[in-house]
């Protein structure tokens, strides 16, 4: 029996059970027009929705929430586009926290920009995949382009390359795996040229130290575990009043390093710490890494935004020397999660993270130079995100995202003006990004215990409340509060109304709290 004749007796579609209402389903030609209604009504709910958002939050609770979606029969499909955006309208849509909202003052999350969102649109329903060029041909391309503008933008060379990736977590990661292979590389080199017996990778990495500052993101040490270096391979650098890595400090941890036999595989300077915005001073690290002979590498997840800056661009002074560089496109380059991207000074490095799979990246396909994004990414199956800032930069320019990001910027510093004239709040220190750490503070000798708790409540409060939302953090052990300023809608208005918000809720917490203390203390 032939080929053709086999597949005749195939069974329909309409025999298997399912399969017709799932065909229904599947975006293609014949589905085009079902498509494009239903990704109709799904913007224009979700358009409308933000229409009428009032407030950054309803003030939801998860044990109120939770029944509501726990209560969903997974099972039993509703079939309707309409009815299941009917729900999601009121398990979702309803309480979400909307970033967009000039009082979303909390986390690194930033409003987005409407380029970007028709990238998403696009990518997601031609759903390239970015690990091979047979999955992705132009894709593959802007990506590669965007890299090299970024590159470009930060200064580093006409050898750099890099490659998107999920998160500025992933980036610093990867960067410190080429790090560490690098450092083990130039460990056995070393051993090789005297003639020493060249020691196994085994007994390298425990001679490994990544130095990093006290005020570094979290990522860092999470990074060295995963690299089977442990947490305590991180040493931290202590910072300065401005929360800004002491270079005294760095110099000194990196002589005793090498008379330690420790090898100093990186030191991570941060262009935007997460608390407290601040950018270590990077020309005086990359010189002590030209120094001792480390690899640099600059988080500026937060801080990249200054690269489009039109008036801030010399904050970065700097980081044209380091060996890798994290970029979030997702925080200040007005992006959708997820864009981000870790760049390196020397592509070579790149081959770390190489693995030639027979089935996907041959290394026929390198030597026929067939451009496999995979070749350079810890990740296999990628998404376009690059075409969400390909879009932004094709519509609107880098001038306009840069002065989208100076306005925020300029807001913090109007913010902090505000905080250091009000003697109900005390300010950390002046922000070099859009990051203002604060706490209430009663004009009284009130227990700092006491007074940690009245900062805890107010943010519980105002998050309850729905007016508004911040964030926290601890500092020198004690809770703060902060404002992420990230949306150039947030007026200065937005902020004081906010701060007296939270000056209320404290104040009305130690009201209720001071006096029932002080009587047990007397008893005491």
């Amino acid at each position: 029996m032939s080929f053709l004749a086999q597949t005749a007796e195939d069974p329909s579609p309409e025999s298997i059970p399912g399969a017709a209402d799932g065909r229904a389903h599947l975006f293609n030609d014949r589905t085009a027009e079902s498509y494009r209604r239903s990704v109709t009504d799904g913007v224009g709910l979700v358009a409308s929705t933000v229409a009428r958002t009032e407030r950054p939050f309803t003030g939801v609770t998860p044990g109120e929430l939770a029944p509501e979606i726990s209560g969903i029969d997974l099972e039993q499909p509703l079939g309707d586009p309409s009815a299941a955006l009917k729900e999601l309208e009121r398990v979702y849509l309803k309480d979400a926290v909307y970033f967009h909202h000039p009082r979303y003052l909390a986390h690194l999350n930033c409003p987005v920009v409407i380029p970007a969102l028709l990238g998403e649109a696009v990518l997601t329903a031609v759903n390239s995949s970015l690990d091979t060029w047979d999955q992705s041909a132009g894709g593959t391309l802007i990506e590669r382009r965007l890299i090299d503008w970024t590159a470009e933008r930060i200064g580093l060379g006409e050898a750099a390359d890099g490659i998107f990736t999920s998160g500025g977590s992933q980036s610093n990661l990867h960067a410190l795996l080429l790090a560490r292979d690098e450092a083990c590389k130039l460990v056995e080199k070393e051993a090789a040229a005297s003639g020493e017996p060249v020691p196994p990778k085994s007994e390298i990495l425990p001679r490994l130290r990544i130095l990093t500052s006290q005020a570094s993101h979290f990522s860092v040490k999470k990074s060295a575990a995963i690299l089977g270096l442990g947490y305590e391979a991180v040493i931290s650098i202590p910072c300065d009043q401005d929360r800004r890595m002491r270079t005294v400090a760095l110099a000194r941890e990196l002589d005793r390093c090498r008379q330690e036999n420790q090898v100093v595989m990186a030191v991570v300077a941060t262009a935007g710490t997460t608390d407290f915005g601040s950018i270590d001073p990077l020309p005086e690290i990359a010189e002590l890494c030209s120094r001792h002979g480390s690899w640099m590498h600059v988080d500026a997840a937060y801080g990249c935004g200054l690269l489009a800056s039109p008036t801030r661009r010399h904050l970065l002074d700097g980081i044209e020397r380091a060996d890798s560089v994290t970029v979030d496109y997702h925080k200040s380059f007005f992006q959708p999660v997820s864009s981000s991207a870790v760049l390196v000074r020397d592509r070579v490095t790149l081959s770390h993270a190489t693995y030639h799979a027979d089935y996907l990246n041959p290394e026929r396909s390198a030597k026929n130079l067939i451009p496999n994004q995979v070749d350079k990414s810890i990740q296999t199956t990628r998404r376009f995100d690059a075409l969400k800032l390909w879009l932004t930069l094709r519509v609107m320019g880098a001038d306009a995202v840069g002065a989208l990001f100076d306005e925020v910027v300029d807001r913090a510093a109007e913010g902090w003006g505000l905080l250091d004239a009000d003697p109900r709040f005390e300010v950390v220190t002046e922000p070099q990004l859009s990051t203002l750490v604060f706490r209430y503070v009663p004009g009284d000798d009130s227990d700092p215990d006491l007074v940690d708790r009245a900062n805890l409540h107010a943010r519980e409060a105002l998050a309850a409340s729905g007016e508004a939302v911040v964030a926290g953090t601890v500092v020198d052990g004690r809770h703060y509060l902060k404002f992420t300023l990230l949306n150039p809608e947030t007026s200065l208005r937005d902020i004081a109304f906010v701060l007296d918000l939270l000056a209320e809720h404290a104040g009305q917490y130690l009201a209720l709290h001071i006096e029932p203390e002080l009587s047990h203390s007397r008893a005491s």
